[in-house]
Formats: C-alpha cells, structure tokens, sequence
C-alpha cells in the first residue's frame, strides 16, 4: 500500500448535545499520530451494525457557506456564527441531526477550493495536481480509483444524481460514459447549475429552456416535484427504495445553494422581511492580501440583502429535503445501518471581505461542512477541531468501511479520530495539517492550515499568517510577530515536504518555494 501523508497530531473533542443540538457538555479527547507514518491498511471484513454491510448515503451540495448550517453556528460565538445581522440565520433542524447522531468536523477544508480540483480530491483520496482535474472543466484521468469503485468491487450497488463536474466541459451531459464506480448514473450530469428537471420519453431533461430551445437556469414553473433540489433528492429516494435489501452507496450532488440565487415557491419569500446585513469584512479599510486573484476584487461591489434571503431560502429547501430522506431511511429500518455524511466542495464567500463566491483560502471559501453519522462506529456528539481536506475523505470513509485503500492514496485515513471515544491526556492544539492549493497558475497559492492557524505563499504577495484564534475574521498578517516564528517555520516546513511528496508544481521552484525556505531558516 501507498504512505499517507499524515499530520503531526490531532486533538478530539467530544461534545455531549442534552436538550437537543446545544453543545453545553465538552470533553477533550487526545490521540496521538505519527509525524510522517505509514499507514498499511490490510483489507478486512465489511463493516456492519446487527451483522450487515453499512450503507452509504452522501449529501454533497455546491458553494455552500458553513454559517448557514445551526450545528455550524452552535460551535462558534454569536459575532462569528450570525455575520449577516443578529437573527439573519437559517434554521437545518435536519441537517443539524446528522451532526447530533454523529460527527461533525469544525476544520474541514476544500482541498482547493474549486469544482472540479475539490471534486476531484473528494472522490479519489489524491491531490488535484495528480488526478488530471486540477482546475474546472479538466476531466479526470480515466485510472483514477474513486471509493464508489471499491465498493461497487466489493458488491455493493452504487448510483449518483446530481452534478459531477469531472468529466471536462460538457453540458448538461446526461450520464457520462465514464461512470468511476457509479454503476446507476442517469441522473449524473457533468455541469450546470440547473434549476427545473423533468422527463422526456423516460430520460432527464433540464425542463427550461431559453428562447432558442437550449437549456435555461430559469425556474418558472418550478415546484416540489420539479425544482432541482426536490427532483434530485426524489431520484436518491426512489435508488434507496430499489436497493434497501443490499448494501448501497449513493452519491447525491445538489448544485444548490451556488448561484444564481434563485428558488421554487415558497423558499424564495421566507426570509425577505428578515434584516440581512453585509459581513462586518465587506467594507473593511485597510491592507488586504495580494494573494487575492485581481478578478475577484470589485471595489463596486454592493451589497444585495435579496441575494442572500434567496440563498438562506435555497439552504433551507435541501434541509427539507434531507428531513425527507432521513424519514425515508427511518420507514425502511435503515437508519441503525447506513453511513449519512453531509458535506459540500466548496465555500461562498457570502460578501465577506467584499466578495462572493470562492477560489481563494479565506474560511468562507475554503472551510465546508464535514458531518459523518455512523450510528454504532461513531459516538453520537462527536466534535473533531483538528484540520483535515477533502482529499482525506476517501481513505478515511474506505477505512470506517474496513475496505482496503487503493494503492496511490495521497490523503490520510482519519478514521480513527471518528472512531475514538475514550483517549488519554489532550494534545496539543494546531497540530494536524491539511494543504490547499489554488486552482490556476494564473492565481498561484498555496496553503497549510491547521485548526487555527493558516499560512499562505503567493506569487503576488509576501507570506500571509491568519490566527483564527486571535482573528476569527482573518483581517492581519501575523507573520511578524516574534511569537509566531515558530509556528510559521513549522507550516513552511510542513508545506515543502507536501510539495515534494505530492508533486505540487507550484512549490516545485519559485517564489513560493522561497518563500518557504525563507520562513524555515528564519532566526
């Protein structure tokens, strides 16, 4: 088997939610890893709860700022949690009970924070710059292994909805012909943020069209049965009914809540009378990072209050969604056996700093919803603080699964940090490190971040360090100051062994490159 790259530690806290999802009850929970370990991972039995395979159900949505989940909000201070205004939040009653009934992940990071580059770590375990899809629109390369392979191996029935984005620039591009392990994929598209589906002749069909017949993001017309989040989630249930004897991973890729901001009846007028706010970033004076791609700063950016009441109405119609879901795996005695993991590819910036969207390591762009419900394999009310990427979701999802790793795997197998419910003393806080990337040379960054610390090296900048402790807003570079050389000299460190051991071009030779030997020698 192939070495992961493992980080230098990681912390655990393990939060018991009485009286519902309030974290009110904490216990740190320690677990000691290797510096650079090797992890051989043998193939074992299938894991099972009552003497049957686990299913796996994942909710992956598009864009999706982590604030606007409540399970999100209860780990953060108000000012941090409710950046739009005091009361400008959406409720996810739904999505918050994944979180109760298991894990959620407080430093999950967007491997690089694009479609296609996240995508692709997400699904194969390995960095973007090795899969062929290291930026939008570049299809992975056809020997890539993803986890829906492995299981489909191992006899599971595997199917996917939604977008997928890794097949090049096709679009719509109704089940691409390359299926990586996803035998069922009618209902795969390669791009597009569509907003109204239906049927034609018993094939998909994006069921708007503009005034030349192609495919529209229009949604006139659009309801519960053919609204893009309600149509999609409708085709995940019908696959969990047909295939509730067997063992099952489906994959359900939501393009909502990502742009435009637009929603079916009656999500699209339930929060215009609530006071919406720019993020206290939006106007900020001041130095701002280099490190930004020039197409992203708009010094005319004016804030529009209807774009994020239309956004919290778009996050609210999947939470109902997922309640249905949910419901549907409760009727059908699957809950007890079946992995639920809620996640999305990327961030939305949302307005903070003056910007929307994503593509750059700011915490609104780059950090996502990580929450995994493993009822029997992962305690209820699990709390992981340490960093970990999309790239280490594979690994870690085949290990909980006792399914070998395949051989190349680059991100870590953390499964046992889901696993942990008794440990000794705390470790160190900062200690695990996960690496980001941007997605063009164009924009060349790259950065190594821990639960609270995150630094940046730029071809347009001079070195950035974010403390999230001390910065939660990430407004200063706290680079100079002499208490953080030590920390700085271990991310550079932590980095130039990333892009040796990984490939990474842009650490390869350069101004990143000495940038980071610059911090590493530093008196």
């Amino acid at each position: 088997m192939s070495p992961n790259f493992v980080g230098l530690g990681t912390t655990l806290v393990a939060a018991s939610r009485r009286g519902g999802l309030a974290f009110r009850s904490r216990i740190r929970m320690g677990l000691a890893m290797a510096v650079t370990g090797c992890l051989l991972l043998g193939a074992a039995s299938s894991v099972s709860n009552g003497g049957q395979p686990m299913n796996v159900l994942i909710i992956q949505t598009d864009e999706h700022n982590f604030r606007t989940l409540g399970c999100y909000r209860e780990t953060l201070p108000i000012e941090e949690a409710e950046i739009w205004g005091n009361g400008a939040v959406v409720e996810t009653p739904h999505i918050d009970s994944i979180a109760a009934r298991g894990a959620i992940c407080t430093s999950f990071y967007a491997t690089s924070p694009v479609c296609t580059p996240s995508r692709a770590a997400f699904f194969t375990g390995r960095y973007p710059q090795n899969t062929g899809a290291y930026q939008n629109d570049r299809p992975l390369r056809g020997d890539m292994v993803t986890f829906a392979e492995v299981l489909r191996r191992e006899g599971y029935a595997t199917g996917y909805a939604g977008k997928w984005h890794l097949d090049g620039p096709g679009k719509p591009q109704w089940g691409p012909e390359r299926q990586f392990g996803f035998t069922d994929n009618r209902f795969m598209f390669n791009r597009g943020h569509w907003k109204k589906f239906d049927f034609q002749d018993g094939q998909p069909i994006v069921a708007a069209t503009n005034k030349n017949g192609q495919p529209s993001y229009d949604l006139a017309g659009a309801d519960e049965k053919t609204f893009s989040t309600d149509w999609l989630c409708d085709r995940a249930a019908d696959f969990i009914r047909e295939n509730a004897a067997e063992p099952f991973c489906y994959h359900l890729s939501l393009p909502d809540p990502h742009g435009p901001n637009t929603v079916r009846e009656p999500y699209d007028t339930m929060y215009e009378d609530m006071a919406v706010r720019p993020p206290m970033t939006f106007q900020l004076e001041g130095e701002q990072p280099g490190w930004l791609p020039t197409t992203n700063r708009n010094a005319e950016q004016r804030f529009n209050a209807r774009l994020m009441t239309q956004y919290f109405g778009m996050v609210r119609c999947i939470d109902d969604n997922v309640g249905k879901l949910l419901a549907l795996l409760e009727e059908l005695s699957l809950t007890e056996r079946t992995v639920v993991v809620f996640t999305s590819d990327h961030g939305d910036l949302c307005y903070e700093h003056g910007r929307l969207n994503k593509g750059n390591p700011y915490e609104g762009s780059a950090k996502v919803p990580m929450i995994l419900a493993a009822p029997g394999f992962v305690p209820a009310g699990l709390r992981i603080d340490q960093a970990m990427g999309t790239v280490d979701f594979a690994p870690t999802l085949l290990s909980l699964l006792e399914k070998e790793v395949p051989d190349g795997t680059q991100g870590r197998n953390l499964s046992e940090w889901f696993r942990k419910q008794e440990s000794g003393d705390e470790e160190p806080q900062g200690n695990s490190v996960t690496f980001l990337r941007a997605a063009s040379s164009k924009a060349a960054w790259v950065a190594a971040v821990t639960d609270r610390y995150k630094l940046i090296v730029s071809a347009g900048d001079r070195p950035w360090l974010f403390d999230l402790k001390e910065d939660p807003h990430e407004i200063t570079n706290h680079i100079g100051k002499p208490e953080n050389q030590a920390i700085a000299a271990r991310l550079a460190q932590s980095m130039l062994r990333y892009g040796d051991l990984m490939k990474d071009p842009q650490l390869t030779e350069g101004k990143l490159r000495d940038d980071l030997l610059n911090l590493q020698i530093r008196p």
